[in-house]
């Protein structure tokens, strides 16, 4: 995979994707395009659902595996 450090980029949430915030319940981000950002541990997506702008940051790990499964695709 390239070095994608501190880059941005497309992507589209096609599967159930979940993140926690603190100690929190999982919630799940809806299905729909994202901006994807890639740091050196962790990946923050972004989303416009209607009027309210939404993010996080997620492990790069769990990026990955949300990738792998199928559940986030990447625009080419």
């Amino acid at each position: 995979m390239a070095d994608t450090t501190n880059t941005a980029q497309s992507a589209q949430i096609v599967g159930k994707v979940e993140y926690r915030e603190g100690d929190g319940a999982n919630i799940v981000i809806r299905p729909g395009p994202v901006k994807v950002q890639t740091g050196a541990n962790d990946v923050t997506l972004s989303w416009v659902d209607e009027d309210v702008r939404g993010s996080t940051a997620i492990p790069l790990a769990d990026f990955k595996r949300f990738v792998a499964e199928g559940k986030i695709k990447l625009a080419a």
